[in-house]
């Protein structure tokens, strides 16, 4: 069973920055959308960004102009550069990736995030 594996987290004061990774642990073959998505505690999980398997990239409000998604589509990996993290971007963060075959759809574990000074 394939599975994401994301890393890249950790403790960052406020205005830092982060990069997560997020790649599979096997062979995941025609990869359709990337998605980062986040869980701040007691509440729900949001789509945070998403890029398409033509490039296209959508946001949260809450992080346009800060976070910036990208992939390596030979290397199967989607990556979430954070900038000027905030107090309020704690969260555990997953990976998600869907397969044109057979509609697959993989998840991470997450990665812990905090934004604290």
């Amino acid at each position: 069973q394939v599975q994401l594996v994301e890393s890249g987290g950790g403790l960052v004061q406020p205005g830092g920055s982060l990069l997560l990774s997020c790649a599979p642990s096997g062979s995941i073959f025609s990869i359709n959308n990337m998605r980062w998505y986040r869980q701040a505690p007691g509440k729900e999980r949001e789509l945070v960004a998403h890029i398409t398997s033509g490039g296209t990239t959508t946001y949260a409000d809450s992080v346009k102009g800060r976070f910036t998604i990208s992939r390596d589509n030979a290397k199967s990996t989607v990556y979430l550069r954070m900038n000027s993290l905030k107090f309020e971007d704690t969260a555990v963060y997953y990976c998600n990736v869907d397969s044109h075959i057979g509609g697959m759809n993989y998840w991470g574990k997450g990665t812990p995030v905090t934004v604290s000074s």
